[in-house]
């Protein structure tokens, strides 16, 4: 099958801009950490939307895969970006450029996985355990958080410390840091409204 002779120049682009690049770029600008249960092959695109998220947790047979060149394809979705952020350079290289299959534990093994569980019912298990905790969490301060932990490999020191004193100072005036001291004065554990 050949490429069509009919696409317009920038259709491909623009596509990509409203399309994957929007949903991967959705999920790193969510306030709230985003959790992957992976339960079966994520390819692509749905690499990049793994690899967007904050915390990964797949099942023992799940894989990713960086299949764009098998396809003819350059990468997208951010998967370039994304991939070295979150792996050795080479890693992210050989990952791109030969579209491996990667199996759940070697992605545990190179850092794009959190954990690795065996069956779906300890996956569904695990990603409840992990929303729960982060929903009765301080929310403001995770926001602040993933904010700063994002912009980490982005920005220099100086812009990284300045949008930190903001988040801080933004964070510290909430009920949760109130109820955080409180909590701590009194030996007992904190109950964070989100506010």
């Amino acid at each position: 099958m050949r490429a069509s002779q009919d696409r317009i120049a920038g259709d491909a682009a623009r596509i990509l801009r409203t399309g994957s690049q929007a949903v991967v770029a959705a999920l790193l600008d969510c306030d709230k950490p985003v959790i992957c249960a992976l339960n079966g092959v994520a390819a692509g695109v749905g690499a990049s939307m793994v690899l967007a998220c904050d915390l990964v947790v797949a099942v023992e047979s799940a894989k990713l895969i960086e299949l764009f060149v098998r396809r003819g394809l350059a990468p997208d979705g951010g998967a370039a970006y994304l991939l070295t952020r979150k792996v050795p350079f080479n890693v992210a290289k050989r990952l791109i450029l030969f579209g491996e299959e990667l199996s759940a534990a070697e992605a545990h093994r190179i850092g794009l996985v959190n954990e690795v569980v065996a069956n779906h019912c300890d996956l569904e298990a695990l990603a409840t355990e992990w929303a729960q905790r982060l929903a009765s969490g301080p929310t403001r301060a995770l926001a602040a958080a993933k904010t700063m932990l994002n912009q980490a490999l982005d920005v220099d020191r100086s812009a990284a410390f300045s949008t930190e004193a903001l988040l801080v100072e933004q964070v510290a005036g909430t009920d949760d840091v109130a109820e955080g001291v409180a909590a701590f004065i009194e030996k007992r554990d904190p109950r964070f409204q989100g506010r």
